[in-house]
Formats: C-alpha cells, structure tokens, sequence
C-alpha cells in the first residue's frame, strides 16, 4: 500500500491516472498528447505507477496499451476512508430515523 500512496502523491501521475479513467486502454503517445510532458517523463511516471500495480499494460502488436487498474484505490477508501464515514454515516440514519418517528 506504501507504493500506491507514494504513487499518488504526485500531481503528474494523478493526472496520468485521470486520463486513463476518462479514456482506458490508451498508448504511451496517446497519454503524452494530453499532457505538458516529455515522453520519457510519461514512461517513468507510468512505470511507478505499474510498480504500484495502479495500471496494468496489454501488448497488441507493436503497441502498448495501458488500463487504470481501480483495485488497488478501492483496497485504500475501504481501509483508510470507508471505516471513518461509516460512523457518520450511521448517525445521520439514527437521526433521519428519530425525526421520522417523531
């Protein structure tokens, strides 16, 4: 989970994931084109974020595609955010319920 959180600390690759999010199975040139990057600077942005298994990559032919894998960012709202809402959560039902019956 460390490399999955050093993953997202940066802008860049938030950005890189975003683009992904908004159109999958993109190539490297393909990313590159919607960013102020070089394309060495995308290649090691999308190698760390491969590292953190936040994308996952398929071969077709002599292209590179690359897909947002959400697992790893789901693993961290359940275990990180999911667990403090849900106490919110739960009082906001309690007091709907008491103003309901009231």
């Amino acid at each position: 989970m460390d490399q999955v959180f050093r993953a997202l600390a940066d802008e860049s690759r938030r950005d890189l994931l975003d683009s992904l999010r908004a159109a999958n199975g993109q190539t490297l040139g393909e990313l590159c084109g919607g960013l102020d990057m070089t394309r060495q600077a995308v290649s090691k942005h999308l190698a760390i974020l491969e590292d953190a298994n936040l994308v996952a990559t398929v071969k077709r032919g002599r292209e590179k595609l690359h897909y947002l894998n959400p697992v790893p960012i789901a693993e961290i709202a359940d275990r990180w955010i999911r667990k403090f809402e849900r106490v919110r959560v739960d009082a906001l039902i309690d007091l709907k319920k008491r103003l309901e019956s009231e």
